[in-house]
């Protein structure tokens, strides 16, 4: 496995999260100007794209965020996103950040828990009828 990181949206993570958030969940508001700015992550397994995700920092929540967290059909099961997500948290750390903030899809909640992510106390919000909720990591005890 190796992960990769890109400045621009690579077209390996730009096949992966339209497999996924497009085609198999529905969603029709995938790509947007965040991507313009973030740092993305694809891991590879050789010259095969099995995962993608992007960080970023955002001001709004004052927070690095992880988004577009995805794995090609082929990859899920295997640990290869608990890798990823090791993996990314491990470069946030190296990079000082304090705290990282995620919005998760409700029903995969539990794979950020595993992660050491807990639920923010904000309520349940809706993305393109996708219910979402806030977690949070901190990285760095002050």
């Amino acid at each position: 496995m190796e992960l990769r990181l890109f400045q621009d949206l690579p077209e390996e993570a730009r096949a992966i999260r339209q497999a996924v958030f497009v085609e198999e969940q529905g969603f029709e508001e995938e790509f947007d100007d965040v991507d313009k700015t973030a740092t993305h992550v694809v891991v590879f397994d050789g010259d095969q794209a099995l995962g993608t995700c992007r960080f970023f920092f955002d001001a709004g929540r004052d927070s690095y965020v992880i988004g577009r967290f995805a794995m090609d059909k082929e990859a899920r099961g295997r640990y290869i996103a608990s890798y990823m997500m090791e993996s990314v948290l491990d470069i946030l750390k190296f990079m000082g950040v304090p705290k990282v903030e995620l919005a998760a899809q409700q029903r995969v909640e539990n794979f950020y828990k595993k992660n050491g992510f807990i639920r923010t106390d904000e309520e349940v919000f809706d993305e393109e009828g996708c219910p979402h909720v806030w977690m949070r990591q901190v990285l760095k005890k002050d």
